[in-house]
């Protein structure tokens, strides 16, 4: 019988920050792109969250930031944001972009986002964008944003639903699990579609003891020129999907790969453009 695989997730968190080391460029340079499909869902994050004029937040797994600067907009002069993320060079486009926007009150920390090491009941507010699915212990990370927060202070997420309603990712993955003859998701295991279920991303903030938990299920189809441009966002920036491919050796098979990706999200080209199915959901606890 062969031994069961195990999830190591020291390795896991240390090739994620590679990953994202490598993809930071990119992800920085499709940002228009990424504030136009992720704005809106961020805009109702913050609101929820309670972010204003003075808050002091603190931003879990930032990366390029475009959440950041969102926060740091709305707090103003009175306000600050702390922007933190394992992964330096996509942290440092954080910083790069809130000096281009002429944003004092923006400062950024390399992090584990487990391990906030910060002053406790410091912050009015933590936010994480698509941040959370990633991290190997959500409960951890979660207990430790609350210790930060002020009593009555807010944590809010974003983060995927199911795999059935974001197809625009799940057709990738799916194609490279399957090319890379990668076994199914071991439970608990982080990845994009991990609080996507109903009732997991509200039960995790419960167990960390937030009260009040809302939950709120948004539409944010990633809308692109062309199927092709999708494949190319995706595939130059999402450091999920290269981690993933280094299972594939050689590039004809790669080259493949990509090309049966390419011929599966055809069917959401329309003549308005691409628009690849997504659904996020909103969660916002309180201290």
């Amino acid at each position: 019988m062969a031994a069961q695989a195990v999830f190591d997730p020291v390795k896991y968190k240390e090739t994620t920050r590679q990953q994202w080391q490598n993809a930071a460029e990119a992800w920085h340079r499709w940002g228009p792109a990424i504030e136009s499909w992720l704005g809106a869902a961020t805009e109702e994050m913050l609101t929820l969250a309670g972010v204003q004029p003075g808050s002091r937040v603190l931003d879990v797994a930032a990366g390029a930031g475009g959440q950041t600067l969102a926060a740091a907009r709305r707090v103003g002069a009175k306000g600050t944001v702390l922007a933190t993320d394992i992964a330096p060079n996509i942290l440092a486009y954080a910083a790069q972009e809130a000096r281009a926007a002429g944003l004092t009150n923006v400062e950024t920390k390399v992090m584990d986002g487990e391990q906030v090491s910060l002053d406790r009941d410091s912050f009015d507010v933590v936010i994480s964008r698509v941040g959370l699915i990633y991290l190997p212990d959500q409960h951890k990370a979660l207990a430790h944003m609350r210790e930060v927060l002020k009593p009555g202070g807010r944590v809010a997420a974003i983060v995927y639903s199911t795999a059935e309603s974001n197809k625009f990712f799940s057709i990738p993955v799916s194609i490279i699990r399957r090319r890379a003859q990668l076994p199914p998701p071991l439970p608990g295991q982080p990845g994009p579609f991990s609080l996507g279920s109903p009732g997991a991303l509200e039960g995790l903030f419960q167990q960390a003891g937030f009260r009040d938990v809302q939950i709120r299920v948004v539409p944010a189809p990633l809308r692109m020129p062309s199927a092709a441009e999708c494949v190319r966002f995706e595939r130059e920036s999402f450091g999920a999907l290269h981690q993933m491919l280094s299972g594939i050796s050689g590039d004809a098979e790669r080259e493949s790969v990509w090309d049966e990706i390419a011929r599966e999200l055809r069917p959401f080209q329309t003549p308005r453009g691409f628009e690849g199915p997504c659904e996020l959901i909103i969660g916002v606890g309180t201290k």
